[in-house]
């Protein structure tokens, strides 16, 4: 996977939270000089994600320690299928284990989860991507995992593009104004979207000149009509509580990106798990 900003300052937070003063049980059952082998493998059906973030939990708590990769990122899981090995210290393999497979299994999920809805969107040629309803601190491993299942990653965070939501809209005292404000302040680098609810929000936010127009919680009939409406002029998104059994109807509506918090916000950790042993 490529590298993440921040990501071993962000594990050894993660493992001083769960470590503390330090492995007592480990401390007091596993003699320092022991080595050993754990096996990582599937326990459910899915998409793997986050294998080199699994690895380097293992390598920040013992940098000799052999991490043996038997599947890269993207490939589908059965339940019995071998993820990887991890040998060395048997105590920075049991200590480990615990933050290396709640990444891994939380990563897994989310990709999971995107690759079923992507496949969905993908014969309309509507492309899913995630939100910012990331838990914090996960983001990016989100948004990789994301990818990693077919999807795409709307913005990074508030700083990368303009979203005007509908609070801004009534804080700025309406669309008109909004998007004035925005295209005042935006540089000619940074793209500006807008959320309507309705076709006359549309019709505003075309004269405004939106890049972007979200259609939040519109009915797909209504989509369609929009999707005519907006004729290619912006690029056109769909959002709101969108689920596997809406999303074909939304894509369909002809909208270009189709935007769901679920991917990350609920989604189902696939099970993964690790066991002490040789390599069969």
């Amino acid at each position: 996977m490529e590298t993440i900003f921040g990501l071993d300052e962000s594990l050894l937070s993660w493992l001083k939270e769960d470590i503390g003063g330090g492995d007592v049980t480990t401390l007091a059952l596993v003699a320092p000089e022991m080595e050993t082998t754990g096996i990582i493998h599937a326990k459910d059906t899915g998409i793997l994600a986050g294998v080199d973030v699994a690895r380097r939990v293992f390598e920040l708590l013992e940098p000799r320690i052999f991490f043996n990769t038997r599947l890269e990122d993207g490939v589908k899981l059965t339940p019995g299928t071998i993820i990887a090995a991890v040998h060395g210290s048997a105590r920075a393999v049991l200590t480990g284990e615990r933050l290396a497979l709640n990444l891994l299994q939380h990563m897994s999920g989310v990709a999971t989860r995107t690759h079923e809805l992507a496949a969905i969107a993908a014969p309309y040629g509507a492309k899913l991507v995630d939100t910012r309803k990331t838990t914090p601190g996960l983001r990016l491993l989100d948004k990789y995992a994301v990818r990693v299942g077919g999807g795409a990653n709307h913005r990074l965070g508030l700083y990368d593009a303009i979203l005007i939501k509908d609070n801004h809209i009534k804080v700025a005292g309406g669309i008109k104004e909004a998007l004035k404000r925005a295209h005042e302040f935006a540089g000619h680098m940074m793209k500006i979207e807008i959320e309507v609810e309705s076709l006359e929000g549309v019709e505003e936010a075309l004269a405004g000149k939106a890049d972007a127009i979200m259609l939040d919680n519109m009915a797909p009939e209504a989509m369609a009509k929009a999707v005519k409406l907006i004729d290619h002029r912006a690029i056109v998104e769909a959002s709101g509580g969108i689920n596997e059994e809406t999303i074909e109807a939304v894509a369909k509506s002809g909208v270009d990106v189709i935007s769901v918090g679920a991917l990350t916000h609920s989604v189902k950790a696939l099970d993964i798990s690790m066991d002490v042993g040789e390599i069969k």
